[in-house]
This record gives C-alpha cells, sequence and structure tokens, in this order.
C-alpha cells in the first residue's frame, strides 16, 4: 500500500509540474473515471440493467471527463464529444455482430479448473458482457485522438483563418495519419504488456500454434487490439470532416 501511495504522489507532482491546472484535473480525471466503471459493474450486477445500455451510458460519461472536465467546453471539446459519440455507435453496432460471429463470450476451457468451485449461473448475459468490455477497452484511445485531432485543426485554424474548409480537412487526415500509427502500436504494446503473462502460459502448455490463435483467450484480445484500432481509424475522419466543415459554429 506505501508503495502505491509513493507511485500516485510521484505520478501527482509530475502531472501538476507538467501540466499545471490541467494536469491536476487530468490526475483527478483517473479518480473519476475508476468512481464511473465501479458505479457501471454495480448497476450491471445489482440491478440487472442490460450491460450494453450500461455502456453507452458510461461511455458518455467517461467522454465528458476526459474532454470538459480535463479540457473545459469549449469548440474542440465539442467536436471531439461528438466525434467519439458516432464512432462509439458504429463500434458498438460492428463489435456485437464480431462477438457473435467468433462467439467468444463466456470463459474458455482453459479457465474451467479456476471456475470449478463456483455457480455460473449469475443472471448475466456474457455475449452482451464481452461486447461491453471490448467498447470500454477503446473509448479512452478514441478520446485521445478525438482531441489531439481537434486541438492541431484549432491552432491551424487560428494561425490561418482564411483557410478553406477542404484543406482544413485535408489536414486534419495528415495529422490523423501520423497519429495512427503510433496510436495503434500504442494499443498492441499495452494489450501485450497487459497479457504478456497469459502467452507463457500458453508456451508452457502443450498447446500447437493454431490451438492457441483458435483458443477464446487469446482470441478475445487480439480482437480487442483490432477493434481499438478500428476505431482509432473512424474517427481520424469523422473529426476531421466535423471539425472543418463546422469550425466557423464551434469556434
Amino acid at each position: 500500500m506505501n508503495v502505491l501511495f509513493v507511485l500516485a504522489t510521484i505520478l501527482f507532482i509530475l502531472m501538476v509540474l507538467v501540466g499545471g491546472k490541467k494536469g491536476l484535473r487530468s490526475f483527478l480525471s483517473l479518480f473519476f473515471n475508476f468512481i464511473v466503471l465501479i458505479i457501471s459493474i454495480y448497476f450491471m450486477l445489482i440491478f440487472r440493467i442490460s450491460p450494453i445500455i450500461v455502456t453507452i451510458i458510461t461511455c458518455v460519461v467517461i467522454s465528458c471527463i476526459n474532454l470538459f472536465f480535463v479540457n473545459e467546453v469549449n469548440g474542440k471539446t465539442k467536436v471531439a464529444f461528438i466525434s467519439t459519440l458516432i464512432t462509439m455507435f458504429l463500434l458498438l453496432l460492428f463489435i456485437e455482430k464480431v462477438t457473435k460471429i467468433t462467439m467468444i463470450q463466456g470463459f474458455g476451457s482453459e479457465q474451467s479448473e479456476a471456475l470449478a468451485p463456483f455457480s455460473l449461473y449469475i443472471g448475466v448475459d456474457f455475449f452482451k458482457i464481452e461486447t461491453s468490455v471490448i467498447i470500454m477497452s477503446t473509448i479512452g484511445a478514441v478520446t485521445e485522438v478525438a482531441i489531439s485531432m481537434t486541438s492541431s485543426m484549432r491552432e491551424a485554424l487560428y494561425h490561418n483563418p482564411l483557410i478553406g474548409k477542404k484543406k482544413l480537412f485535408l489536414y486534419g487526415i495528415r495529422i490523423g495519419k501520423d497519429i495512427l500509427g503510433t496510436d495503434t502500436n500504442t494499443l498492441f504494446f499495452a494489450f501485450y504488456g497487459g497479457y504478456m503473462a497469459l502467452l507463457l502460459w500458453f508456451h508452457d502448455l502443450p498447446y500447437s500454434v493454431g490451438k492457441i490463435v483458435n483458443s477464446k483467450l487469446f482470441s478475445a484480445e487480439v480482437i480487442s487490439i483490432l477493434c481499438a484500432g478500428i476505431g482509432i481509424a473512424l474517427i481520424i475522419p469523422i473529426t476531421s470532416f466535423i471539425y472543418a466543415y463546422f469550425s466557423a459554429e464551434t469556434e
């Protein structure tokens, strides 16, 4: 516990020194997001509210915290928020279909021993739970790309107010191309680092490459990475279009 407190203190000091008031708000947003996630789980398990509905509401609240609380309410955060909602809606429809086709919901055979003492009849739709998990794993990356793009496009519009909407849109796409490569790799290494133990476990088990690829646990993580990458790729043109063609109204 002492180590956790020291690390949190170091993070707090660095964020305040580097970001000032915005750094402080960013640090507080971590706790707010954590509380929102806990509440969302509580509503799903206790009140039996549909995980999809809870996920949509949670994504909206998290987007508001990450955009409006941290960066205040202005033109760029409004566009980033709208772009995030559109992208998450499209992703929700896509991920729901993917989850049905791949049937990755529920627990894998590798987890049967650990789950043996427990009852699985908990009244939760595991298909909806898996869809919600994938959606929640993408919301952070999507909002990050959205605010990065609107901030850059706002600076371009500020320094060149006469820039046309088409040029501003193409400028956003060029920014997005640079963000796309780095963020997708960031997602890959984040998931890989978090599930390195899973890969080592597969290595120790008598699993062939084909069995690993078709494992429910492995497939679920790969699908999460790919869906997050798709979300990043989608929000780039969406944000560029909305900001470029409604920039006069948002500023």
